[in-house]
This record gives C-alpha cells, sequence and structure tokens, in this order.
C-alpha cells in the first residue's frame, strides 16, 4: 500500500509539473497571438515597459488576411489551353502562374494568390490581390503584355518601291521606314532601370541572352551609321543612330520615359509573355470596410459561442468543466500559433473552420466527462475513473476526428479556394483538439486530484452525479 501511495504521490507530481509547463505555454502563445491585449494588460498593470517589448518578438508574424476580410481584387481568367498539346498543358499552366506571379508583384502586393483551378476540362487562373481596388490597372498588368522589337532602316530604294506601292493601292500596311529584325523581346534576359549621366533622364537597360547578344551584334555591325529603331506594341519609342558593332548582349532604350514610366516598362519586360492566351471571365472588387465588418462579425460570433459554451461546461461539469475550458484556451492559442507561423490565410470560411473545430473539441471534453460518469457509476475513484474514462472514450474520439479529416482533404483537393481554406483551417483545428482533448485536459485533471478532492464530490455534481 505504501509503495502504492508513492507511486500515486509521483504520478500526481509530474502531473503538475507538466500541468504548469501546459499554462506556462498557453500565456507566452497567447501574447504571442494577442500581442495588442498583452500590452494593454501590462499598462493596466502598471508595467509600460513590458508593452513595447511585447510587441517586438509578434511584430514580424502578422496574421495573413484573405481579400474578403482585407479587401482587394478579385479576378478570374479563362486559360486557353486547349491550343496546346495534351503533354504540355500541365507545363504551360505552371509556365503561366509563374509569370502573372511575376506581374502582380509589380503592385507591391503583400502575398498575392495566384493558382490555376481546372474543373470539367476547364483551366482557370485566380488572381487575388488584397489591399489593392483599382480593378483597371489589375487588369491592364496582368493581361497585357509588351511586345518589343528592333527595327532597321529600309534602304532608298525600298522606300521608294513602299510609297510607290502605296500610292497604287498596295501593301499600304508595311512600315515605310523600317523593316523587322529577327530580335524581339523574347530574347531579354533582364531589363533594369538606368539614367543618363548627363541629363538625368530615365532609360531601360537590357541585358539579352547569348543568342540575343549575337543576333544584336550582328544587326549593329551590318547597319553602322544608319538608324535603329526600338518599337514597343508597334510604335517606335526611340530611333537611335548605330556608331559601332555593339557586342556584350546589352542595350538601352532611350524615350521620353519618367521614372515611374520607365520602371513599370522594365518590369513588363521582366515578367516576360504569357505562354497561353487568357480571358477575363468574372472580376469583383471587395472593399476592406466590409472585410473588416465581417471580421468583426465574424470574432464576435466565435467569442461569443466560447462562452456560452464555457458558462455550459463549468455548470454541468464543474471541475472537470473547468479545466476544459483551460485547455480550450491553450487550444484557441496554438491553433492560432499555427496560423501565424505557417502562415495560413485567414477568410471568412477559414474563421468558420476553426470555429467548427472548437465545437469538436469540446464535444471530445464532452465524450470523455460522460464516459467518466459511467465509471464513477460504477463505485471507482475519481483518479481511477479519469483514466477509465479517457482510455474508453478515445476510440470513439479517434474516429469522428479521422472522419472530419478525411472529409476536409476531400474538400481540400476538389474543392475552390474558398472551400480549401475552410478544410484547411478545419483540418488543422482537429488535430490540435486531438492533442488538447487527451493530452491537455487529462494532464489538468490528475494535477489537481487530491485525496481530499475525492472526498469532495460536490465539486463534480449535475453530470458528474452518481446516481439520478
Amino acid at each position: 500500500m505504501a509503495l502504492g501511495g508513492g507511486g500515486k504521490k509521483i504520478r500526481a507530481r509530474t502531473a503538475r509539473m507538466i500541468a504548469v509547463g501546459f499554462l506556462l505555454l498557453g500565456v507566452l502563445l497567447g501574447i504571442f497571438v494577442a500581442p495588442q491585449y498583452a500590452a494593454r494588460l501590462a499598462e493596466l498593470a502598471g508595467a509600460p515597459f513590458l508593452s513595447s517589448i511585447l510587441q517586438v518578438p509578434t511584430s514580424k508574424f502578422p496574421y495573413r488576411l484573405g481579400l474578403d476580410i482585407q479587401g482587394g481584387t478579385h479576378l478570374v481568367y479563362r486559360a486557353d489551353a486547349e491550343i496546346l498539346a495534351a503533354a504540355d498543358r500541365t507545363a504551360a499552366l505552371e509556365s503561366l502562374r509563374d509569370v502573372i506571379e511575376r506581374r502582380v508583384n509589380l503592385f507591391g502586393v503583400a502575398e498575392p494568390l495566384v493558382q490555376i483551378e481546372k474543373s470539367r476540362g476547364e483551366a482557370r487562373l485566380i488572381v487575388e490581390l488584397a489591399g489593392i481596388r483599382d480593378i483597371g490597372s489589375a487588369i491592364r498588368l496582368i493581361g497585357e503584355t509588351p511586345y518589343l522589337e528592333f527595327r532597321e532602316e529600309r534602304t532608298a530604294e525600298d522606300r521608294d518601291a513602299i510609297a510607290e506601292a502605296q500610292k497604287k493601292g498596295e501593301r499600304t500596311d508595311e512600315d515605310p521606314l523600317f523593316i523587322p529584325t529577327p530580335l524581339t523581346g523574347r530574347f531579354i534576359k533582364r531589363a533594369d532601370v538606368d539614367f543618363e549621366p548627363t541629363t538625368f533622364q530615365p532609360l531601360v537597360s537590357l541585358e539579352l541572352t547569348d543568342e540575343g547578344g549575337k543576333i544584336f551584334a550582328e544587326i549593329t555591325k551590318n547597319n553602322i551609321g544608319k538608324r535603329l529603331a526600338v518599337y514597343l506594341d508597334g510604335a517606335p519609342i526611340s530611333i537611335p543612330v548605330v556608331n559601332e558593332a555593339i557586342e556584350g548582349g546589352r542595350a538601352q532604350i532611350t524615350g521620353n520615359f519618367t521614372p515611374d514610366e520607365a520602371r513599370a516598362f522594365a518590369g513588363r519586360l521582366n515578367a516576360g509573355a504569357l505562354p497561353i492566351p487568357i480571358t477575363l471571365i468574372a472580376q469583383q472588387s471587395v472593399e476592406a470596410s466590409l472585410g473588416r465588418d465581417s471580421l468583426n462579425r465574424s470574432v464576435s460570433a466565435g467569442i461569443m459561442g466560447f462562452l456560452a459554451v464555457a458558462a455550459f461546461m463549468i455548470i454541468w461539469y464543474r471541475l472537470p468543466g473547468v479545466v476544459a475550458v483551460l485547455a480550450l484556451l491553450l487550444y484557441v492559442a496554438i491553433t492560432l500559433a499555427i496560423f501565424k507561423l505557417v502562415p495560413v490565410t485567414l477568410t471568412i470560411a477559414g474563421i468558420a473552420g476553426v470555429i467548427l473545430s472548437i465545437g469538436m473539441a469540446v464535444d471530445a471534453n464532452i465524450l470523455i466527462f460522460e464516459r467518466m460518469k459511467e465509471e464513477l457509476r460504477q463505485g471507482r475513484g475519481l483518479e481511477e475513473a479519469i483514466r477509465e474514462g479517457f482510455g474508453r472514450a478515445w476510440n470513439s474520439i479517434r474516429d469522428s476526428n479521422v472522419s472530419s479529416l478525411i472529409t476536409s482533404l476531400i474538400l481540400y483537393w476538389l474543392g475552390t479556394s474558398v472551400v480549401q481554406g475552410f478544410a484547411l483551417t478545419l483540418s488543422i483545428g482537429v488535430l490540435v483538439s486531438m492533442f488538447s482533448a487527451i493530452s491537455v485536459t487529462r494532464t489538468l485533471l490528475l494535477a489537481v486530484m487530491t485525496q481530499r478532492l475525492e472526498r469532495m464530490r460536490s465539486l463534480f455534481l449535475s453530470g458528474f452525479a452518481g446516481s439520478h
């Protein structure tokens, strides 16, 4: 008996140490996920110096808010991949996504969403630009592809022949001054903004590919003393005179650029051309005020739901209910910390997934507590009832959560971006809730169990009553 009693004391001491660790973890995670509230509490406690300290380690991990919360532009394009062979479509769609990502980065958008969705044999490009509400600029940036080409000067004979043909109504679509060369924008490796050293006029410096450098060297070699025109989208923007053959694969484009125009032009050249055509089929602008209102309503609903559940658990299960509420608080802190660290984009649908997973976490505790009630009715002690209750409720909790995870995986695999956000947050919440219900709640209950508590059955009335 002495050995058994000593073993119980050791187990209780170990449980208390782990419980203290859980509580400290909860405090630290609470500061991490809600630093503004922690700083406010520090100020109320008369320690204002802690306010700035608490903000430092958490400012690098902001929540990533989705378009429906932060506001911005939502664009849907149809990608015409059918023009390609079936074997080339996947690579072309991936290249399309990469090109569009480079283009939207010119907007300076934090974490833009660019993804390809396939449904019923049709590929769609989804672009979400949080914080950008100028739909016209977004459409132009994404859909337009600059066509840059170099044209060499025609000979006097060619110009006269074209002029004569135009008088007769023939060949009127030809440029009478310049003739296209093989050198186009597809040979550009990199474009940068530079400035004239004397006039400080903005210009665009080009670094050509190896093949493009050879073509440019050949063109300039054959046109020394002549004009070489640079055309953008069919219109001349610069017509310099070639003084010598230019080797090394570098060129400069001058024109009446403003600094912003030069940067935009260089950025469009760097983004590259679209590998397949796209057609805009849907567009939507979301106001930030509507997003904030939706967020406030969702958070308020979550808080009210949590408080209602906490009140029920405490009233019905007494002390175990208090322990369950503490475990739920740690569950919320762990889940939000994961959302910050991964990071997970929080949308209204994603927040709904979090709220649903809180309900599932409560459901796991109820299964455990009801099983513990049955053990108490059979005359077992509190500690033994706790261990048996958790052990026998585990199968039901496991099966329920695995079913939810399978459903979430299917939704994430087959659903749209909105459904995927819901499925992702729900699956994370389910995994954390399993840990919270089985490990945290059990450890906290074992930590508070004492011989004196064995005799205080009033703390386990109502839902834990031994008889009705």
